[in-house]
Parts: C-alpha cells; sequence; structure tokens
C-alpha cells in the first residue's frame, strides 16, 4: 500500500459522496423521500451532528464540532502515513476510507451553508444569488440513505416507550458515514493481523 492508493480510495469516495449528495440537494426537497424497495429509501435529512443523524447542540456547538472534525483529519493523516509507512496494508485501508468519511462530512459542514439555498420548500440551488442558507463552518451534513427493514410494537412493560412502534433499522446516514463504519469495521476484523503489523515496525 502506498499513498497513491491510499488517495485512490478516499477520491473515490469523496466523488461518490459528494456526487450523490448534490443529487440529493438539487433534486429533493428535504424530508422528501422515494421508496426503492420495501426495505430501502432515500429520505433526504440534514443534520447538525456526528454521522446517523446524531444532533450536536446548537451554532456554536456546529462550529465546535466542524474545528474538531479538521483537527481530527490532521491526526488521521499522520495516522495513515504511519500505516503507509509501515507497510500495514489492511490498517492503511481501514485509514483511508475513515479519512475519506471524514473529509466527505466536513466538506458539508465547512462549504454547504454558503452554497446551497435553504432546502424547505424546494430543492435547492447551487451558488444561488441571494446567498446560502447560513455561513461559512456552519453548514449542514446531507444525509439520505434510510433502511426500515422491519417494524414492531415495543411491549407495554418497557419503561417510558412501551406500546410505541419502533423501526429497525431507523439511522439514517450517507457514503461518508458508511467509509467510516467500513474503516472501523476492517480494523476491528483484522485487529491481530494490523497490531501484530504495527509491533514488528
Amino acid at each position: 500500500m502506498n499513498w497513491k492508493k491510499a488517495l485512490g480510495i478516499v477520491l473515490a469516495v469523496l466523488i461518490a459522496d459528494q456526487t450523490l449528495k448534490f443529487y440529493i440537494k438539487t433534486h429533493f426537497t428535504l424530508g422528501e423521500s422515494k421508496r426503492i424497495t420495501s426495505w430501502f429509501h432515500l429520505l433526504f435529512v440534514e443534520n447538525n451532528g456526528i454521522a446517523f443523524g446524531l444532533e450536536f447542540g446548537n451554532s456554536w456547538g456546529k462550529l465546535f464540532l466542524t474545528v474538531f472534525r479538521i483537527v481530527a483529519i490532521v491526526l488521521i493523516v499522520i495516522w495513515l502515513d504511519k500505516a503507509i509507512k509501515a507497510r500495514n496494508t489492511w490498517l492503511a485501508i481501514a485509514v483511508s476510507l475513515i479519512l475519506a468519511g471524514a473529509l466527505g462530512n466536513i466538506i458539508d459542514s465547512v462549504f454547504y451553508g454558503k452554497i446551497f439555498s435553504d432546502s424547505t420548500h424546494h430543492p435547492a440551488q447551487f451558488l444561488p444569488q441571494g446567498g446560502g442558507y447560513g455561513q461559512w463552518f456552519k453548514g449542514k451534513v446531507v444525509d439520505m440513505f434510510y433502511f426500515p427493514l422491519f417494524s414492531f410494537k415495543l411491549p407495554s412493560w418497557i419503561p417510558k416507550w412501551g406500546g410505541q412502534q419502533y423501526t429497525f433499522f431507523n439511522a439514517i446516514f450517507n457514503i461518508a458515514d458508511s467509509a467510516i463504519t467500513i474503516g472501523v469495521i476492517i480494523i476491528l476484523l483484522f485487529n491481530k493481523k494490523i497490531f501484530t503489523k504495527q509491533k514488528e515496525n
């Protein structure tokens, strides 16, 4: 594994992620859903948070999260460089995916507020004349993958949520989130091989 291959992974994920987000932003109204199958929908939502629609506070919380992501990206690049120098292929692939996912979502956070109009009542315009819906570093992350695999009613004896309808899997996410998740899964699955290689180097 070398930097050329690592950058290839990062660019492939970024292009796929941003292309789909651009399409969703300019063709869907916020909250609009397109059913692909009974268990897979494209559902356009925006969030201020970390991943899978998790929220992170107010306007200042969004700014803090964006700055945190930038710092995290610097650390991930250092980690990737060490994995490449150690010729730790599985770790380099995993970290490349994590880096691509982090960059994919940070692009939304940094730029989308300025380059897209609001999507509440109609699909967004790219580079609108009146300006975007927000400020630099305070954009919202675009999510669209929704897999309502099955739903069931929670037993009435469960405190607080008893009797409510529950859908699994109800998180909404994007390609960047998927890349991060796959990177983490690779590290978990191949941790012996990865960390044995690290000790050898």
